[in-house]
């Protein structure tokens, strides 16, 4: 906070911005106290992935995991877990929660956590797929960076049938 006067409050936010907020709006509304709490007990940090059924989810829990235990500012204890959130038509949401003692440092921890989540998966050959990505394999190149893929990668060869050749087609 940097002033506090009869009609307004202002706090400067994590990039520099300082917000005014009037006093009327901070007495009408409720208020998230995000340190209050979060030395004692630790403030939960929380963020969702979307894997689709392909993957084990006994696997997705591990990568999550260790991603948050791999998070400078994430408390090993209490241990990190996961909650499976919901069973949609392509793919399987997954809750990562961690605690952490530095809620005012979570811009920064989310931006590791999310690096390391990136880099649990890709070195595990599992790619984080979005409700809106579509991959076809096609012989492409694979969504994993190549630094994540075996030495003797060789991505599948396209194949298709002509369908202007009768011998092509099925017969009835």
């Amino acid at each position: 906070m940097i002033e506090k006067i009869l009609l307004v409050t202002r706090v400067r936010t994590i990039q520099n911005e300082v917000v005014s907020i009037p006093n009327s709006t901070v007495m009408n509304n409720h208020t998230i106290n995000f340190s209050i709490e979060a030395q004692e007990k630790g403030l939960i940090i929380h963020t969702t992935v979307t894997i689709g059924y392909d993957v084990p989810w006994r696997q997705v829990h591990e990568l999550l995991i260790n991603a948050a235990l791999a998070t400078e500012l994430v408390d090993a204890e209490p241990k990190p877990y996961v909650l499976q959130t919901s069973l949609d038509d392509y793919y399987v949401s997954y809750k990562l929660n961690a605690f952490t003692k530095s809620p005012n440092r979570q811009a920064v921890i989310y931006s590791a956590l999310h690096a390391n989540i990136q880099d649990q998966f890709n070195q595990a050959g599992v790619e984080i797929m979005s409700p809106h990505y579509k991959a076809l394999r096609d012989g492409n190149a694979t969504t994993i960076p190549a630094d994540y893929l075996p030495k003797d990668y060789q991505a599948p060869l396209f194949r298709t049938e002509n369908i202007n050749n009768p011998n092509a087609l099925p017969k009835k």
